[in-house]
């Protein structure tokens, strides 16, 4: 599904551009996040998810449409 689409029926609480194609995402809030993992975007969609906090990572390549 295309990000734009994406963003209409699945909105993240937040989002954030990357310019690496593997991310880490830990919660942000010190102690009250999360454990860190490792994602990985895949660049078919250009975009992934937190399983954890839902935080929307988006690859720069895809970031404007």
């Amino acid at each position: 599904m295309p990000l734009a689409e994406v963003r209409i029926a699945y909105p993240a609480p937040s989002e954030e551009v990357v310019s690496t194609w593997r991310v880490s995402c830990d919660g942000g809030e010190g102690a009250l996040g999360h454990p860190r993992v490792w994602m990985s975007v895949d660049p078919t969609y250009g975009w992934v998810d937190c399983g954890y906090c839902d935080k929307r990572f988006i690859h720069e390549s895809v970031a404007d449409t």
